[in-house]
């Protein structure tokens, strides 16, 4: 049965930040960065509450924890303190006979739609990985029709290092970008890109890590993760085709990474776990340090949708139209394996650090995480107002969503990932 908060907004089943929930974030109040928690249509301040008394009875480390700035105090300390914090703001929160403590709590409820979030995080690290063999699929395919995977796919995590210095808090314009671009037989031109492309991702915000050359064991790489957010890694397409070879995107994925500002705890999401997707027949088994136990639940049933919204649908009053949903589950690597293959070598991941999934896409039509895929039949989008798209054009807004529910049982939503495009400021070719 799900518990019910004394704030009724948070008991409307369509809520996103239901009692069951709790994500955490950070705002900014009165210049000051807050920890803080959703609930309903409000955030708590957690700050707040350690300086009320609130939070009497947690140890020292956890009250300086609520008091920093940032959550990276707090991701250290570890699941046992995440879960004794999320199980005593519950109590705070959870309906029963009015007394005192509402009434001393109630106040440090603001409303979250006058908050201004930011990232909740100081983010060391950034990996992005290429998880889904749906995605790796489609997009080989257009470069390599007879063999679409790579020969190391199906037995390593592939991944990459990404730029932390541009990932920016859902809401913040994104600038289209300028690279290298080459066109058939002709010479590279310096450019803005006519390709720009989002992709439909999580992030796993890492808890404690682990010292330089101690590995994370599969077994335990579950407690490592904080919790999950949704990530759009913007790609240039054609800037990207040119560059990737032999390391991989540089310019074409360093200028923008956006990320929501609420990160779900996995705690939030354990009803919800499912065995990871079957891997077809004659596909090579995990090596050991990425198997799990036999009985693992190591998948999240997540629903996942893209809209997007043009200029002229936004001028007109159109609100955003859903262009693809595909779910966290349809994962080829699970978040745990990439967090024991990114350690695996001992690598040191640091609290703070962001992991994200890939392009998230399923195996049907409609469930593509990203432009690219959907061109594979060759037909451009085409939006309520007659404007086609292939790739994004200037004005255009994409905004993601997520979350997971089953009978009996809360709606646990990831809030939003929102963007919008800008034009470049580089008109001319150099």
């Amino acid at each position: 049965m799900a518990l019910k908060s004394w704030l009724v907004s948070a008991n409307d089943p369509q809520c996103e930040f239901p009692l069951a929930n709790l994500p955490w974030g950070v705002f900014r109040s009165g210049g000051e960065a807050r920890i803080g928690v959703a609930l309903g249509d409000r955030v708590l301040d957690l700050r707040a509450c350690a300086e009320n008394g609130l939070l009497a009875g947690l140890n020292a480390n956890l009250l300086d924890a609520c008091r920093a700035p940032l959550l990276n105090d707090l991701m250290a300390l570890g699941y046992d303190c995440w879960h004794e914090l999320r199980a005593h703001v519950t109590g705070l929160l959870e309906e029963g006979p009015p007394g005192s403590t509402r009434s001393r709590v109630e106040p440090l409820l603001l409303p979250i739609n006058k908050l201004e979030m930011q990232l909740p995080a100081r983010i060391g690290d950034y990996t992005d990985f290429y998880s889904s063999i749906h995605h790796a699929t489609r997009v080989g395919r257009r470069f390599r029709p007879d063999n679409p995977l790579l020969p190391n796919y199906k037995y390593i995590p592939i991944g990459y290092h990404g730029r932390v210095s541009s990932i920016v808090v859902s809401g913040t314009p994104v600038r289209r970008p300028c690279g290298q671009i080459k066109q058939h037989d002709a010479p590279p031109v310096f450019l803005h890109t006519r390709a720009l492309d989002y992709e439909l991702e999580v992030g796993a915000f890492v808890g404690p890590g682990n010292h330089q050359g101690e590995p994370i064991r599969i077994a335990t790489a579950n407690r490592q993760i904080f919790g999950l957010c949704l990530l759009n890694d913007w790609s240039a397409r054609d800037i990207q085709a040119w560059e990737y070879q032999p390391l991989g995107p540089f310019l074409s994925k360093s200028f923008a990474t956006t990320i929501s500002p609420w990160i779900v705890p996995l705690e939030a999401l354990e009803p919800y776990r499912v065995a990871a997707a079957e891997r077809p027949p004659g596909d090579p088994a995990p090596l050991p340090y990425l198997t799990s136990l036999a009985d693992a639940l190591d998948a999240f049933d997540v629903t996942l949708e893209v809209h997007l919204q043009s200029k002229q649908m936004r001028e007109a009053g159109m609100a955003p139209i859903c262009i693809s949903r595909g779910n966290l589950r349809d994962l080829y690597w699970t978040i745990a394996q990439l967090i024991a293959h990114h350690a695996g070598n001992g690598c040191n991941l640091r609290p703070g650090d962001l992991l994200a999934t890939g392009t998230i896409s399923g195996p049907n039509p409609g469930s593509e995480g990203c432009l690219l895929e959907k061109q594979s039949d060759g037909e451009a989008l085409r939006l309520p107002t007659g404007e086609t798209r292939k790739f994004l054009e200037d004005g255009d807004s994409v905004l993601f969503r997520a979350w997971a529910e089953k009978p009996g049982l809360p709606r646990i939503g990831f809030g939003t990932c929102t963007g919008t495009v800008v034009p470049s400021d580089q008109h001319t070719t150099r």
